[in-house]
């Protein structure tokens, strides 16, 4: 059986040494996704609210009436969904207003 002279490789502490060195960069890293994940949600929450609005005066252009949810999506206004990407639901007063019912804020 033939031996290396010079056999080279990682030793077991270097190998601890740098997992140690990625389990800290991922402790760090973790909370701060999650912190801006929920920002994310917010920000596309508000965008939803917008878009909903501008359907909604669209709609009251065309058909000269305040529409409601149901309207928005039987007439091709609005496909899809009538919650934000977070789930709080959308709602139409009577006034042609759009809110967040139960809100998390």
């Amino acid at each position: 059986m033939k031996r290396w002279k010079n056999e080279r490789g990682f030793t077991l502490i270097e190998m601890m040494i740098v997992l140690l060195i990625i389990s800290v960069l991922i402790l760090i890293s973790i909370p701060n996704v999650t912190k801006h994940s929920a920002n994310i949600d917010k920000k596309g929450c508000d965008a939803f609210i917008k878009m909903v609005e501008g359907q909604v005066q669209a709609y009251k252009i065309e058909n000269k009436a305040i529409p409601t949810m149901e309207d928005l999506k039987t007439s091709e206004f609005l496909n899809g969904t009538d919650a934000c990407p977070n789930g709080d639901e959308i709602q139409i007063a009577a006034d042609g207003s759009v809110s967040v019912i139960g809100s998390t804020e």
